[in-house]
């Protein structure tokens, strides 16, 4: 079990990986909340109930419900909740603890932010996308129609608390959906983290919490290195964007009903590292390299009947573009990467159809 370190604005929060991180809520000073209430989905809550409040030594809290899925990153959803809240008595002195994955993580912490201007919250991510990105660094949101995360804050939490036997539940699909993100990080990290993942990517299963935290801690802390050095996205945080921009295009273009977040991630990389190519930036040894890690994790939703048409116009309305710009993330090389803004159309419509021909075939 490892400990890092955030330094926020506001305060320092502790993300904590491994084996026994629950019972980390032991030592945390429960004593000054009035209530405490939980969010999560219902079945993923009675599934792990009984291990997460034994060992976090927890006896009164209250639950509140969210549906699976994307779509409820809403207002609508977040003024529900709030509503509900309030029915509760929840004051100013309540805690949220937030157990889920992304969703539940940043809706979650919205409704934190918001809720009588502010209340404390405890991430106990679920995914593994969750538990190595979207839980750390306190960026929060809900989705504005077709538009992912336009409306949000940034509220850190009081404590986040990784738990690697809690993936053990995951599907085959939305465990792969994580380690895309987990490939991101090997990217952004260099040759050490991406050389550990193209070893042990074969070995890696969701239901050995040992063989996990030999990726989990390392990937985390890249998200954590980068939080404390640009914790509000003035410049360096933006890095962690890498695939993102392709990869909202496409959930945007199809309803969020296609892709799990990873896997748009996932056709995001494949982007960039084509675009990188086409621009001159990127080598063909490590682009092949980034390429075939992508492709060796499983196979991914199709995105070869898209219409570009469709896809490309959407680029600019991400909401890090400037101007009508893209703010685009490239790699250079395994370890390193340029922000840049002045990819051309063609290129970017070029790099497109180069992932469309690939079609879904991981091999």
């Amino acid at each position: 079990m490892e400990t890092f370190r955030v330094q926020s604005r506001e305060f320092e929060y502790n993300v904590i990986v491994g084996t026994g991180a629950w019972r980390s809520l032991r030592d945390f000073p429960l004593h000054g909340y009035s209530s405490v209430f939980v969010i999560s989905e219902e079945a993923l809550w009675c599934r792990w109930k009984g291990e997460f409040l034994k060992e976090a030594g927890l006896r009164r809290v209250q639950t509140l419900w969210v549906r699976p899925g994307e779509r409820s990153k809403s207002l609508r959803v977040m003024q529900r909740l709030a509503a509900e809240l309030l029915l509760r008595q929840a004051d100013r002195r309540s805690l949220l603890i937030l157990f889920g994955g992304g969703v539940i993580g940043d809706l979650g912490g919205f409704l934190a932010s918001i809720y009588m201007r502010g209340v404390d919250c405890i991430h106990v991510p679920t995914t593994l996308l969750a538990q190595v990105d979207s839980s750390i660094g306190g960026k929060t949101a809900v989705n504005l129609g077709a538009t992912k995360n336009l409306i949000g804050t940034f509220h850190p939490a009081r404590l986040v608390l990784s738990e690697p036997r809690v993936l053990g539940s995951l599907s085959r699909r939305d465990f792969r959906s994580g380690l895309y993100e987990v490939v991101k990080h090997g990217i952004l990290d260099g040759p050490e983290l991406f050389g550990r993942l193209e070893q042990s990517l074969s070995s890696l299963r969701r239901d050995l919490a040992e063989e996990l935290e030999t990726i989990l801690a390392p990937a985390v802390k890249v998200k954590v290195d980068v939080v404390n050095r640009d914790e509000r996205e003035a410049g360096l945080r933006a890095v962690l964007n890498l695939g993102h921009t392709f990869g909202h295009a496409l959930e945007e273009a199809t309803g969020y009903r296609r892709f799990l977040h990873g896997e748009a991630v996932a056709w995001g990389l494949l982007g960039v590292s084509r675009l990188g190519r086409r621009l001159g930036l990127l080598p063909e040894s490590d682009a092949g390299r980034i390429d075939e890690l992508v492709r060796r994790l499983g196979p991914l939703p199709r995105i070869d009947d898209l219409d570009a048409r469709r896809v490309l116009p959407l680029l600019p309305q991400d909401k890090k573009a400037v101007a009508g710009k893209v703010r685009w993330v490239i790699p250079e090389r395994i370890g390193k990467v340029r922000q840049i803004s002045e990819a051309s159309g063609v290129a970017v419509a070029a790099a497109f159809r180069d992932i469309q021909k690939m079609g879904n075939d991981p091999t």
